[in-house]
């Protein structure tokens, strides 16, 4: 899917969206039940984008976001009444911001799509990556005494953007993640990630939903 010129964002303290991942959202804020509303009536497409710790009162009204972000697809909607959603966005492509544009009360960005490298893809050497996730994952849920195998139907693609959005890490970290330039390159950043969580504490790498 094209990502258009210009997208409507959505930027978050705490979430950072992966391409091929699902992510849940509660919208309640009127400008993004708004957004919305507008992105359900077009193209379904919302640009999720971290907040820059510590530069919130910059501009209460736009506050500085990372220019890397990735957009997602609304797959599911629910109104919950008041006018507030439960919405899904899967992630479809990470953009950079090359500028806003006024015209709504939600923030619009435009942006260039930003590829992700692929084709040059060492297999052996991911297939080697992907078994040391296996190892680092199956460490750390075992501290907890859960069962928890990483399925092998999937891609290497979609593994290591899962585990990137899913696993317990800061949102800079995430944000890292997201920035990386391929997937070999998030896949290794990922690793140094848990092995770091593992090393200064056991146990603490592991899934988000598990804290």
């Amino acid at each position: 899917m094209i990502l258009p010129a210009a997208i409507p964002i959505f930027p978050l303290p705490n979430v950072v969206l992966f391409p091929n991942v699902f992510l849940p959202l509660h919208i309640f804020e009127p400008r993004y039940r708004s957004m919305v509303r507008d992105a359900l009536d077009t193209d379904r497409i919302i640009g999720m984008v971290l907040l820059q710790p510590g530069r919130e009162a910059d501009d209460a009204e736009r506050p500085a976001v990372y220019p890397i972000g990735c957009a997602g697809l609304i797959t599911h909607s629910e109104p919950v009444g008041d006018g507030r959603f439960n919405i899904v966005l899967r992630g479809l492509e990470k953009f950079r911001i090359v500028g806003e544009q006024p015209g709504h009360a939600y923030r619009t960005a435009r942006i260039d799509a930003l590829a992700e490298p692929g084709a040059d893809l060492d297999r052996a050497a991911m297939a080697q990556s992907r078994q040391r996730l296996e190892v680092l994952l199956a460490s750390a849920v075992h501290h907890r005494g859960i069962e928890r195998k990483l399925p092998s139907n999937v891609s290497d693609y979609d593994l290591v953007n899962a585990l990137a959005q899913y696993v317990a890490l800061e949102p800079i970290e995430r944000q890292a993640l997201l920035e990386c330039d391929g997937i070999m390159p998030r896949c290794r950043a990922l690793i140094e990630l848990l092995e770091m969580k593992m090393l200064l504490s056991p146990g603490t790498a592991t899934w988000a939903g598990m804290h």
